[in-house]
This record gives C-alpha cells, sequence and structure tokens, in this order.
C-alpha cells in the first residue's frame, strides 16, 4: 500500500491486487492498519466489512478478470473505499428473500455508508464502486487553566487595644 501524507488533510494509498477469498481477510487487515495509523480508529469495522463486501463482488461477478484496484482517500472529512475492477458491468441492489445466504452486500454497504456510488472508467476500462464514510469529529482535548500563583504574606494580625473599663 503506498501512502501519501505530505498534506495531513488529504491522505490516500492504494493497493492491487485479484480479489480470491483469502486476500480478502488479509487486505481487511490492511485497510484497518492504515486507518489506525491515520488514527480514523472509528470508522475500521464499517470500512472493513464494505470493502469486504466490494471485493466478494469482484470475486463473484467480474469478468474477464479478477484484478482490482483498492483506494482509501481521505478529504474534507471523509473517508472513500473504492474498487475499481476491469468489468463495465455496474452493479445494482436486487431484493432479496429473507432466508437467502447471498446478495445482500451492497444492501449492507449502503446501511452503513453516508453514501456509496458507481462510476465506469473511461475507454471501456471497467469500473469503480465506491463508499463513502464521515470522519469523526476531534475531540479537543482539555487543558486545565493554569492559575497564576500570587504569593500571599501572612502576617501576624494587627493587635487591637481594647479598653475594659472596670466598675
Amino acid at each position: 500500500m503506498q501512502a501519501d501524507q505530505a498534506d495531513p488533510a488529504a491522505r490516500e494509498c492504494a493497493l492491487e491486487l485479484e480479489a480470491h477469498p483469502y486476500r480478502i481477510q488479509q487486505i481487511r487487515r490492511i485497510v484497518s492498519a492504515q486507518l489506525r495509523y491515520w488514527r480514523l480508529d472509528p470508522l475500521i469495522d464499517a470500512a472493513s466489512t464494505g470493502i469486504s463486501e466490494l471485493l466478494a463482488n469482484v470475486h463473484r461477478h467480474a469478468r474477464p478478470d479478477k484484478q482490482c484496484a483498492v483506494k482509501l482517500s481521505v478529504e474534507n472529512g471523509r473517508l472513500t473505499v473504492a474498487v475499481a475492477d476491469h468489468d463495465t458491468r455496474l452493479p445494482h441492489m436486487q431484493p432479496v428473500e429473507p432466508t437467502a445466504t447471498t446478495g445482500r452486500g451492497l444492501a449492507m454497504v449502503e446501511a452503513m455508508s453516508d453514501s456509496w456510488g458507481t462510476d465506469l472508467l473511461p475507454g471501456d476500462g471497467g469500473k469503480v464502486v465506491w463508499f463513502v464514510l464521515r470522519t469523526p469529529v476531534p475531540v479537543p482535548t482539555l487543558v486545565p487553566l493554569r492559575t497564576a500563583t500570587v504569593p500571599v504574606e501572612r502576617t501576624a494580625p494587627e493587635r487591637v487595644a481594647v479598653a475594659a473599663s472596670v466598675a
């Protein structure tokens, strides 16, 4: 995975692979490590689930081959996860029977992401399926206020003369 750390506000990683089931778990670990490095730990579960579904779709449906590219990018408070393959057929959600064991991948991606979509690559180069997750708002670090220490002079209280009269 290659990372561009020149601009901390805009970060990007890319990886090329062949989508096989044994590689999906490996890619999940790589994505998790990269998100931890970027301090985006709260997004690990959603990003890992989404990337698994998109890679499983490449494995099951892509033609003529299973070659694909995974790209993570963070910009303007959003993490975009994209998977590109060589197949020009766009995925679409279909109604799924309650007892079906497959066919829920895109519905899961839609449910857990802020947005998702597909783009055709130029020149019959294939397609990109992507989803977006909002990055967590950084919690400000509370710094205790330092109080000025002013030395206080401790002196004996003034003695007041009291006149006593005895009658």
